[in-house]
C-alpha cells in the first residue's frame, strides 16, 4: 500500500498554480514546507528526504496526468505546469482550507495506490467522498 504526505502534495500543486512565468522547483517547496511546518511547531521528515519525496511527487503528478506543462501563452516556460482536470479534482479533496478535507484522505489512504489514474477516477467520482 503506497501512502502519501497529501499536506506536501496540495503545497506543490498550489505552487503548480502560482508558477506562471517561473520554473516548477519541487526541492526549495519542500523547503518552504517544512519551514511552514516548525514554525506552527508541526513535526516533519527530515528535510533531505522531503526534499527528494518533492521530485517523486513532481514526477508522479506529471506522468499520471495530474499535473502537465503550461502552456506558453499562460506564462508557460517549459520547466513550469498546470493542473489538469485530474490534478484540479485531487486538490479539491485534500485542501486543507476546504473544511472537511479529512474523509476524503482518510478515504484515499485507504486505497492501494491513491494516485494510482483509474483508482483516483474511481474514487473521486463518488459524491459520497467530499
Amino acid at each position: 500500500m503506497t501512502t502519501y504526505n497529501w499536506d506536501l502534495i496540495e503545497h506543490l500543486l498550489h505552487e503548480v498554480q502560482n508558477s506562471a512565468g517561473r520554473s516548477f522547483t519541487p526541492r526549495p517547496y519542500a523547503e518552504q514546507y517544512a519551514a511552514a511546518k516548525a514554525s506552527a511547531g508541526e513535526p516533519f521528515e527530515n528535510l533531505d528526504r522531503l526534499k527528494t519525496v518533492a521530485g517523486e511527487y513532481e514526477k508522479i503528478l506529471l506522468l499520471r496526468g495530474y499535473i502537465e506543462p503550461r502552456p506558453e501563452d499562460q506564462g508557460g516556460n517549459g520547466e513550469n505546469y498546470i493542473l489538469t482536470p485530474r490534478g484540479s479534482s485531487l486538490l479539491s479533496l485534500i485542501d486543507s482550507s476546504i473544511p472537511g478535507n479529512e474523509h476524503p484522505r482518510q478515504v484515499l489512504d485507504e486505497q492501494d495506490d491513491a494516485l494510482d489514474e483509474l483508482t483516483f477516477d474511481e474514487v473521486a467520482s463518488k459524491a459520497q467522498i467530499a
